[in-house]
């Protein structure tokens, strides 16, 4: 059974940083891109950033604007979000999520339905 665990969200002011870890069980992530998606209050869930399987191609949206970094240990089965210069629009909760392919481009990098298994997610809050 594939377990995928976020950890890291935080009560946070603007201009801080966060790192998002996200541990996945049950298959070998080699061959499989991991995707970050948040979710705000009253929107729709929406895609920030994906690693590839190698992790050798990144995908991310605009608003991230340079200020996030996503890489992964397939050695420790873990991925992370790192977060800079936090905004209070980059509240929400924040889900990753295993996609079926390690080349996620084949269905779109930020379509959740590309993605097999995901975790309950975990909430980042940023406010002065």
């Amino acid at each position: 059974q594939v377990q995928v665990v976020e950890s890291g969200g935080a009560l946070v002011q603007p201009g801080g940083s966060l790192r998002l870890s996200c541990t996945i069980s049950g298959l070998t992530l080699d061959y499989s891109a991991i995707g970050w998606f948040r979710q705000a209050p009253g929107k729709e869930r929406e895609g920030v950033m994906c690693i590839s399987g190698s992790g050798t191609s990144i995908y991310y949206a605009d608003f991230v604007k340079g200020r996030f970094i996503v890489s992964r240990d397939n050695r420790k089965n873990t991925a992370y979000l790192q977060m800079n210069s936090l905004e209070p629009e980059d509240t929400g909760l924040y889900y990753c999520a295993v996609h079926s392919y390690a080349d996620p481009s084949f269905t779109g990098w930020n379509v959740a339905s590309g993605y097999d298994h995901w975790g309950q997610g975990t909430q980042v809050t940023v406010s002065s």
